[in-house]
């Protein structure tokens, strides 16, 4: 049994608890609350710390072993060069707290085997498999030859292109086959892409229909990348379970949101991780980038404002953490969504108690300290209810604990 005794327990929802304790055996967490009221737990593994949370879920990240967010460069290295660097992707995530990841595209259905197996240290992984997109749409690499891309998308599953009802149909069977946990699609254009609009729509709302029934019968939702409002309520229309983005979101459009439970996953970091490094990215992303950025900001002030269900994600995708976007660098998110209006403990739910509700079905019992729930928690030498800023700082966070085990510390 591990106990830890903590001058500041945070739950993940509901307020703190000064002077806590955590009690986890077989994985699970067995009390959470009160010192006064935890049982007395001879032959225990003691810690005392500052702080103890849940681990932070990252709900919209891809494990890519990319090292450029020129993202035509994925075509050009083997499948294999980038999972091994995405093995160092997974120790980063850990380093930072992050105990659970739904991976929306890249090679997490792989990295999710290797995990469970217990062959690499990782937080859990939630993997959509392929990214969904139209020809011509976002997930479609628009300077090779289309033959080339088809092929891509067979040898190394990061992408798939699919057109009309049937095609689609087709793709999220594809994916649930290989074990995927949610299904991502591409409803609106985006900005690391070279021939879209961000605001255009792509897949018709019969497309999306289809993907979210499909998905649907196999008890898995769907993420809708979504910069556009016609994307935006289009695939609310169809009902996927998560709008990533949001960048053209109104008061209608947010509204829509709240009426339907539509959990909106914003990812400002990537806004603010390119708008840092414009000369790392292709000038048609930069130009892109540029545009929206300040309409990102105000949208994503606007859901918050209205009462949107926000989950916390980053769009990190690089390997190494000297490098914009990369694996290492997830907690600056909160730091952004409180900066955009959220108090830090609302951050702190959205990226814990909020998280698991992104995969619907597929939920795991994570993301809060309750008893009963999977034993994935951190400790901290400071205090983010003070200070968001700490689960920015990997030396802040002194232990990690997936299932139980501690991975750092």
């Amino acid at each position: 049994m591990i106990r830890i005794n903590a001058g500041l327990l945070i739950p993940g929802a509901g307020e703190p608890v000064p002077d806590g304790v955590v009690l986890a055996e077989d994985q699970l967490i067995s009390y959470a609350g009160p010192a006064a009221s935890a049982p007395v737990t001879p032959g225990a593994d003691v810690i005392a710390a500052p702080v103890v949370m849940p681990g932070l879920w990252d709900c919209h990240a891809h494990f890519l072993g990319a090292r450029s967010l020129d993202l035509t460069r994925l075509a050009q290295e083997p499948t294999a060069l980038r999972a091994a660097r995405s093995a160092r992707d997974l120790a980063n995530a850990l380093t930072v707290g992050i105990t659970s990841v739904r991976e929306v595209g890249g090679l997490g259905v792989h990295l999710a085997r290797a995990v469970r197996e217990g062959i690499l240290d990782g937080p859990a992984i939630y993997a959509a498999g392929a990214i969904l997109s139209t020809t011509g749409g976002h997930g479609d690499l628009h300077c090779y030859p289309l033959s080339f891309v088809a092929d891509l998308a067979e040898l190394d599953g990061t992408l798939r292109l699919a057109d009309g009802t049937a095609e689609c149909m087709r793709a999220v069977r594809e994916q649930l086959r290989r074990g995927a946990s949610l299904i991502k699609v591409c409803a609106s254009g985006g900005v690391l892409s070279e021939l879209d609009s961000p605001i255009h729509q792509q897949f018709t709302g019969a497309e999306l229909r289809a993907i979210v029934e499909v998905a649907g019968l196999a008890d898995r939702v769907v993420a809708a990348h979504c910069h556009g409002k016609p994307g935006i309520m289009a695939a609310i229309e169809a009902g996927v379970a998560t709008i990533e983005h949001g960048t053209y979101l109104d008061e209608e459009a947010c509204d829509a949101m709240a009426e339907s439970d539509t959990i909106l996953v914003p990812t400002r970091s990537i806004v603010e991780d390119i708008l840092k490094h414009l000369g790392d990215v292709p000038p048609y992303a930069a130009r892109k980038l540029t545009a929206i950025a300040q309409t990102h900001a105000d949208a994503v002030q606007l859901a918050i404002e209205r009462g949107v269900t926000v989950a916390m994600g980053t769009d990190i995708c690089i390997t190494g953490m000297d490098l914009p976007n990369s694996w290492g660098n997830n907690g600056a998110e909160l730091a952004h969504l409180v900066a955009l209006g959220m108090t830090p403990l609302q951050s702190i739910a959205a990226a814990t108690a909020v998280a698991p509700r992104t995969l619907g079905p597929q939920a795991p019992r994570s993301g809060q300290l309750a008893a009963g729930l999977d034993a994935d928690f951190i400790t901290l030498d400071a205090d983010p209810v003070a200070d968001i800023s700490v689960l920015s700082k990997p030396e802040h966070i002194t232990g990690v604990w997936t299932g139980g085990r501690r991975v750092k510390g």
